[in-house]
């Protein structure tokens, strides 16, 4: 069943999640700033400030879900920056220290699953890393993680889901930064312990979906629903894992691929033979999570999150930087229909204005 897009009531969530929500993502990162300033070391302190600060978009794009229906808008909030920033914080520490070291990686990668798991006690995060002292920054985000979900009235039911995916997450963290040389290897021991369920699916397309927060933030929105049914918490991890989750994490992948390339650090959109199979790939992505989304229980809001993902991230200026991209950008938007065009434009105008 395909239904089509009430605009109206698209540009309203657009205009809500512009005018009401950043705000509240600007106050928590704000917190958050303020939290990491106290009595810790100073490079973990620069890393922090650097999450914060340069990744602040995906704060803003999480916090969609702070619109679903019955979420309070507020705490997912809080939820949504909190739990990103520990992804963020924790992407820093294991790219730009000098740090490799995959015990280090996967101890700091328990505060994902502990933000997640209120039943966990907490760890200590860099047992294995050279750098302890934050102050309690990192078990303060995972705390306040653990309050915003033991709001949410059906949280047991997307538990398993959750767990899932934090876990896929937490392993290519994991593997992802480790040295060339060895990286390679454990990635590809990794993707094939799961690709027999993903058939259609190329091994770095699975690798690229499990990198996705999407999926964590639309599961704790559903649990917002104390009627929510186990069925509804599956059927949302089919539509999201892999094909709107890998939309997400291709499309980040594909505008860093220049600067990727330069730098030497992996990027699985490098993975295809060449910019058309890029394109063929990406445009897939795009009509499958379109397709998944409108087969979920509110399809206006799912549509409008895939649709704002291609603007936001074709919208970035890294998209003029070569004529190849801006081809296969051209036609992606084409791909996707007037109404992500005219969310690509409003993206623009935000980045202008700088306040994407």
């Amino acid at each position: 069943m395909v239904l089509l897009i009430d605009k109206a009531s698209s540009i309203g969530l657009m205009t809500k999640f512009v005018r009401q929500v950043f705000p509240l993502v600007d106050l928590e990162l704000a917190h958050w700033q303020q939290r990491i300033t106290q009595d810790a070391d100073p490079h973990l302190v620069k890393q922090a400030l650097a999450s914060t600060k340069n990744k602040k978009f995906h704060c803003q794009g999480g916090s969609i879900y702070s619109l679903y229906p019955e979420v309070k808008t507020p705490q997912f909030v809080r939820l949504v920056v909190a739990l990103q920033t520990i992804s963020d914080y924790l992407d820093n520490l294991c790219d730009r220290t000098g740090v490799s070291d995959e015990a280090a990686f996967r101890q700091l990668h328990l505060a994902m699953t502990d933000a997640l798991d209120t039943t966990q006690d907490l760890h200590d995060y860099y047992a294995h890393y050279p750098l302890k002292n934050d102050g309690g920054y990192l078990t303060a985000l995972v705390i306040a993680c653990r309050q915003e979900i033991e709001r949410l009235p059906a949280y047991d039911v997307v538990k398993p889901q959750i767990l899932q995916l934090a876990g896929l997450y937490s392993d290519l963290q994991t593997y992802k930064h480790l040295a060339c040389q060895v990286r390679e290897q454990k990635i590809d021991t990794w993707w094939k312990q799961h690709l027999a369920r993903y058939p259609e699916l190329f091994p770095w397309e699975f690798a690229a979906a499990s990198g996705s927060t999407l999926g964590l933030f639309m599961l704790c929105a559903l649990a917002s629903n104390k009627e929510l049914t186990a069925d509804a918490a599956q059927k949302t991890l089919s539509s999201y894992f892999p094909w709107i989750c890998g939309l997400h994490i291709l499309l980040d992948y594909f505008i860093d691929r220049s600067e990727d390339l330069t730098h030497g650090e992996l990027n699985f959109v490098t993975y295809y033979k060449d910019d058309q199979e890029i394109l063929s790939r990406l445009t897939h992505f795009c009509h499958q999570a379109l397709y998944s989304a409108r087969e979920m229980p509110n399809p206006l809001f799912a549509e409008t999150v895939v649709q704002g993902l291609l603007a936001l991230y074709l919208s970035d200026p890294k998209m003029s930087a070569s004529i190849p991209d801006r081809t296969i950008k051209t036609s992606l938007l084409a791909a996707a229909g007037g109404y992500t065009r005219f969310i690509y434009a409003l993206c623009r105008i935000l980045r202008r204005r700088q306040i994407l």
